[in-house]
């Protein structure tokens, strides 16, 4: 009885913290209307555009024709993943998506650090944000201005050739966009000219969070420029290129599909056929609509899984992970 009769005044006094605990929360996200509402919006969005489509990946299990729903298309199973796995182009497609992607990931990963710390060190504001506008412009434009731009340079008659038949380096004009030796220098060597200084944006920012009491108390202790850069500066931003590392693994089978469908043609076409061209040719050029989402729906199992093994293998080494 008396632990029935202890409930029964206790609960009252329940209800009252809940409502009061409720009426807070009423209170905060009326006070906070226009932000809730703009998060709204975000959720809405990521809901139509990320998740309802979804259910259009189904294709990838069946024989779709446009002139039909998705529900009448019948199915076929895994077919359409067999007939991925025994294309004669698959080799070819990989090799070149891997390749490009991997010498990306080596030399355009490590570069926005090594600009963002030098950078940081520029003692001249003026000097610095100058550099710094310089740098991000390129990631303005549009990879179908840049490839004009680039196409005008690597011509026979470019600004390319010019510049080295002056410096003697090279006897006759080399048409590079026409030679699949050159495609994958050209691929990454412009990538990294577009995005240099965008990317080094993020370790700015993580640079700033290092606190000035630890570069003081490296200073006192004798440490050079270098050697704060190196014992204090990265050390401080060790998460972040850990967090952005995570996700350069996991799109490593992501080439850039703009800039590649902009400087490919028919002569260069052994080494410019990547995962996402070939996604392009099956499936709008070639309708082949079940194909390509089951090229896709593979790349993304793939992205995935590399995703998780990058995630555990840096929450194992330095305990920084995603989740």
């Amino acid at each position: 009885m008396s632990a029935k009769h202890g409930a029964e005044l206790t609960q009252p006094g329940y209800n009252v913290r809940a409502t009061g605990k409720q009426r807070t929360l009423l209170r905060r996200l009326l006070s906070q209307k226009y932000l809730q509402v703009m998060a709204l919006l975000g959720v809405a969005w990521m809901i139509i555009f990320n998740y309802i489509p979804l259910y259009g990946s189904i294709i990838a299990f069946k024989q779709y024709v446009i002139t039909h729903s998705i529900a009448e298309a019948p199915w076929v199973g895994l077919d359409n993943f067999k007939a991925f796995f025994e294309d004669e182009d698959l080799p070819r497609v990989i090799w070149n998506t891997l390749g490009i992607s991997l010498i990306k990931l080596v030399i355009g990963f490590p570069l926005p650090i090594l600009f963002a710390l030098f950078l940081n060190e520029l003692r001249s504001i003026r000097l610095k944000k100058a550099v710094q506008t310089i740098s991000y412009l390129p990631h303005f434009l549009s990879w179908v201005i840049l490839g004009g731009i680039l196409a005008t340079w690597l011509a026979d008659v470019g600004i390319i050739n010019h510049i080295l038949m002056a410096l003697h380096l090279i006897k006759e004009p080399i048409s590079y966009l026409a030679e699949p030796k050159y495609f994958w220098g050209i691929i990454v060597t412009s990538d990294i000219w577009k995005e240099l200084g965008w990317s080094a944006i993020i370790y700015l920012a993580a640079i700033a969070g290092v606190s000035p009491d630890l570069h003081e108390a490296a200073t006192i202790d004798g440490a050079g420029r270098f050697q704060r850069m190196w014992h204090v500066t990265l050390p401080g931003i060790r998460s972040t290129i850990t967090i952005l590392f995570i996700l350069a693994v996991s799109g490593i089978l992501n080439s850039n599909f703009d800039q590649i469908l902009v400087l490919r043609n028919s002569l260069n076409e052994s080494a410019s056929s990547v995962i996402d061209i070939y996604v392009y040719q099956t499936g709008i050029v070639n309708n082949r609509f079940s194909y390509s989402t089951a090229v896709g729906l593979i790349k993304s199992i793939i992205a995935l899984v590399l995703l998780l093994i990058a995630n555990s293998v840096s929450k194992k080494l330095n305990d920084t992970s995603l989740f």
